[in-house]
């Protein structure tokens, strides 16, 4: 094993942590299994409201080891395939789970690095923290899907620098561009990252968890959308949630929503 994940909770929130100080937390096999099962378990789990996505050792995920992908260069492509899905399978369970994944990033976030912050709902980053698509370097292109949620966060010109040059962009720049939601001073994103995260468990987690489906949708046909808009709003109505946030409010107090 060349790294490991570290799953934890405080209160509502759910904690995955990359730690693999050698190789500034490359993604392994490991690491990629135990967060895509940690995803699935959060999803499932009433009692995990929100999930933070961290690295250890003062830097957030350097991306794929190079050693690993020299090796997978002489397998044929299905097993290449193979092998991504293990990585994909984590992105695709952050994206899935209902719950609000938020990305806490201190030192660097760098090619899968980089595709897994952006996979996140929402990211916390210290003000001197860098990111990088540096796949272009060494002849190939992004992973984890750092192209679709770039291509949807930034203009297609950004999203066309940031992969056609591999250069390093701070976290100011895209705080600017509004691609980081908020820049904290270094050594602090965690914690601000897992406020964050514990405020908005305490919220009406069904109904977050609607809003994610109608954002990861929102990119395809308006009038598709508006159709499941409607459904959801529906759903959400007739639901347990809206019956409390409603009577809340007319009574004027704070809603007390219901976890199971």
């Amino acid at each position: 094993m060349t790294g490991h994940m570290t799953v934890a909770r405080q209160g509502r929130v759910m904690v995955l942590t990359m730690d693999d100080a050698a190789t500034r937390n490359a993604l392994g096999p490991d690491m990629m299994a135990a967060a895509r099962d940690a995803l699935v378990d959060a999803a499932a789990d009433a009692g995990v409201g929100a999930v933070v996505l961290a690295g250890a050792n003062g830097t957030f995920c350097s991306g794929g080891n190079l050693g690993r992908l020299l090796d997978n260069a002489r397998a044929d492509p299905g097993e290449i395939r193979a092998n991504l899905e293990s990585f994909h399978g984590w992105t695709r369970a952050m994206r899935a789970c209902p719950k609000p994944v938020i990305a806490a990033v201190e030192g660097t976030a760098a090619g899968a690095g980089f595709s897994l912050a952006l996979g996140c709902d929402l990211i916390v980053a210290a003000e001197d923290a860098a990111f990088t698509l540096a796949y272009v370097k060494v002849g190939l292109t992004p992973d984890g899907g750092g192209s679709a949620f770039l291509a949807r966060a930034a203009t297609p010109q950004l999203a066309a620098e940031i992969m056609f040059e591999g250069g390093r962009i701070g976290a100011k720049r895209l705080g600017q561009l509004a691609i980081v939601n908020r820049l904290v001073p270094p050594g602090t994103a965690l914690a601000e990252a897992t406020a964050w995260a514990a405020r908005l468990a305490e919220g009406p987690t069904l109904a977050i968890g609607r809003a994610k489906r109608l954002i990861e949708s929102g990119f395809g046909p308006a009038d598709e959308q508006l159709d499941r808009e409607a459904a959801l709003f529906a759903e959400a109505l007739h639901g347990v949630e809206a019956a409390e946030g409603i009577a809340a409010f007319f009574e004027k107090r704070v809603p007390d929503y219901p976890r199971e």
